[in-house]
């Protein structure tokens, strides 16, 4: 079990507020690795690593300010010494603040413009720019994992189907700015670990499925139908992937695409 043992390590999570974030910081923190919980919110993200344990910390991060990562850097060095492993999560789903007007806003032919620029802001620049300050560490120290959470869309297109609901209705569209943006994360690693191997870093990609959260019953089901397993994912059902890919357990792995999805990309 040593392989998988993060002691002494220093991680850093992006949205670690957010359902799977939370996880991720739990499965380092449980792995032994100090952890860095990074979220815009300060107040939230602060008190969220306070239950981790006294070694862990909370920073709030703006992931598209190479200032605000700079002014972190120097903060987690300052503190812990080293940075070993980063876990690019922070992204942006799309949510329609007024649900009557989610199908009509969600809808290619009239998806805004902002909404899709402000996707390639987050999931897009904001993985490059945490890379980018937090990465440049981990080749200067010769060593470190980079973990970038894409999802199965950055594989395949959406499923359009999976949003209607019993009386055959679109509810919704997943839009193009969600899987347009994974898509160039995954690509994103191969450059990375391409760049970086020489200097001891690994850069892998993560890519979930879909996680159960309180939706339509109508739309777990379609979601499950597709999917081998017959569900949808708990939230803790990509811990053991991610200490997989963050420790020495996959010391011969960089440039690859952990799926972890139940089987919809499968068939």
């Amino acid at each position: 079990m040593e392989l998988f043992s993060l002691q002494g390590k220093t991680a850093i999570v992006t949205g670690a507020l957010g359902l799977i974030g939370q996880k991720h910081c739990e499965a380092l923190a449980m792995a032994g690795a100090n952890v860095v919980a990074a979220d815009i919110d300060e107040k939230k993200v602060e008190a969220f690593a306070a239950k981790l344990g006294a070694q862990h910390g909370g920073l709030k991060i703006d992931v598209t300010s190479k200032h605000s990562l700079e002014i972190a850097r120097e903060q987690i060095l300052t503190r812990y010494g080293s940075i070993d492993i980063l876990v690019n999560n922070a992204a942006i789903n799309d949510m329609f603040e007024n649900p009557a007007m989610a199908k009509e806003l969600s809808a290619f032919e009239n998806y805004p413009l902002a909404a899709f620029q402000q996707s390639l802001n987050v999931n897009v620049t904001g993985v490059f720019l945490c890379s980018q300050v937090f990465g440049t560490v981990m080749a200067d120290q010769g060593s470190g994992s980079i973990i970038n959470v894409a999802s199965t869309y950055g594989m395949v297109g959406p499923d359009q189907s999976i949003y209607k609901n019993p009386q055959g209705e679109q509810d919704f569209y997943k839009s193009a700015a969600y899987p347009v943006t994974k898509g160039a994360v995954i690509n994103f690693t191969r450059f990375l670990a391409s760049y970086w191997g020489n200097k001891g870093v690994r850069v892998n990609t993560l890519s979930p499925g879909g996680v159960e959260n309180n939706q339509n019953d109508f739309f777990v089901q379609n979601y499950s139908a597709k999917t081998l397993l017959g569900r949808m994912a708990k939230s803790n059902d990509y811990q053991g992937a991610l200490i997989f890919l963050a420790s020495e357990a996959s010391a011969y792995m960089t440039g690859a695409n952990l799926v972890v999805d139940g089987g919809w990309t499968a068939i």
